[in-house]
């Protein structure tokens, strides 16, 4: 049962604190509130869920997260309703872990508010990142307002997980998350990038065993993370956070009006978002994949991956081999993500703003 908020504790609204940060007071000046000073504490989880240990041996967390790039972004006013019963049917259904970043325009405070609201803000897990290189050489100080600002956002004290984002400005910013997480700041330190020709380097920041956490895209469609990154994450203990599970929506315009496979039945697959993720999360090193969707009907499909029997390698090779079979599938790469879908928030209008009319 999800905890109500403590309507007699008092404390600053977030509506109110919004109204401070747009009138122009520093965010990382803005007190926060006093019930938010205890660390984030994470949801108890069902039993009945694929849950995996938060790195090796730490806490466990569902299999099937919530990314939240391009889908939580809306330009402000624009109706939101679909993705608050997004993030409902998401708690709902047993999911805890939401993997956020400031440079996903209004995702950070869209979580914020809806987990406030649902008073399940300190029991969600939180990964967010940061993409910072400073005034100067060697400088952390975007770093350390970008993080006063998601917090701020997320209506948090404190996050379980900071990735340095795309290793922008790796040197510095793994050295400032590992001393925010002997600060309490942070629980764990992580690092991500989702093209492919930066995986060496995920691999080997894997290897000098200064990160516990890493997210990099792995999909049937691209394994290339199996030779090093996953393997080095296994060898190492460091938690897999596998991001683009679902190729941005191109996986599911592949097999747009193709049934299911018979064999499928088998492991309880009902719907090709299962079938995708499934195969994903049924690889050991991986700790959860994070899907993004801003339909709530979607939503519940993906949070089904997350129950019942899952592949054995003999059975990964089975799926993949009937995957690969579709004409189209060695050209997914070059179509565009989110084919006939569009989100248009505040990356989207900003990315419209460059290229001009």
């Amino acid at each position: 049962m999800m905890e109500p908020a403590d309507s007699n504790t008092p404390f600053m609204s977030r509506r109110q604190a919004l109204k401070l940060l747009g009138a122009g007071i520093a965010s990382a000046a803005l007190p926060l509130p006093g019930r938010l000073s205890a660390a984030p504490r994470t949801a108890e989880v069902d039993p009945g869920s694929i849950t995996r240990s938060f790195p090796r041996g730490g806490p466990r967390v569902p299999a099937i997260g919530l990314g939240t790039f391009m889908t939580f972004d809306l330009l402000p006013g624009q109706p939101r309703d679909h993705l608050r019963e997004v993030f409902r049917r998401f708690w709902a259904a047993g999911g805890r872990q939401v993997d956020t970043s400031p440079l996903y325009g209004a995702a950070e405070t869209n979580v914020g508010d809806f987990a406030e609201s649902l008073g399940v803000g300190q029991r969600l897990f939180v990964s967010n990142k940061v993409w910072a290189t400073g005034d100067y050489l060697g400088s952390a100080d975007q770093a350390e307002l970008g993080f006063a600002q998601s917090q701020q956002r997320l209506w948090r004290s404190g996050l379980d997980v900071m990735q340095c984002h795309n290793l922008v400005n790796v040197d510095v910013v793994v050295p400032l998350l590992q001393r925010w997480k002997r600060e309490g700041r942070i629980k764990y330190v992580g690092i991500s990038h989702h093209e492919i020709e930066y995986f060496d380097s995920l691999t080997t920041w894997i290897e000098k065993g200064q990160v516990d956490v890493v997210q990099v895209r792995y999909s049937l469609a691209t394994r290339q993370a199996e030779t090093g990154v996953l393997r080095a994450a296994d060898e190492h203990g460091v938690a897999v956070m596998a991001a683009m599970p679902l190729e941005k929506a191109r996986l599911h315009q592949l097999v747009a009006g193709r049934p299911l496979p018979s064999f499928a039945a088998e492991l309880g697959i009902e719907t090709w978002s299962q079938y995708f993720l499934k195969w994903v999360i049924s690889h050991p090193a991986v700790t959860c994949a994070l899907p993004a969707t801003s339909n709530p009907a979607h939503l519940v499909e993906n949070m089904g991956a997350m129950r019942g029997p899952l592949p054995d390698p003999p059975m990964r090779q089975r799926m993949l081999a009937h995957v690969q079979a579709i004409p189209g599938f060695d050209a997914l790469e070059s179509r565009p993500w989110y084919p006939q879908k569009t989100y248009p928030g505040l990356v989207s209008a900003a990315l419209q703003e460059l290229r001009g009319p």
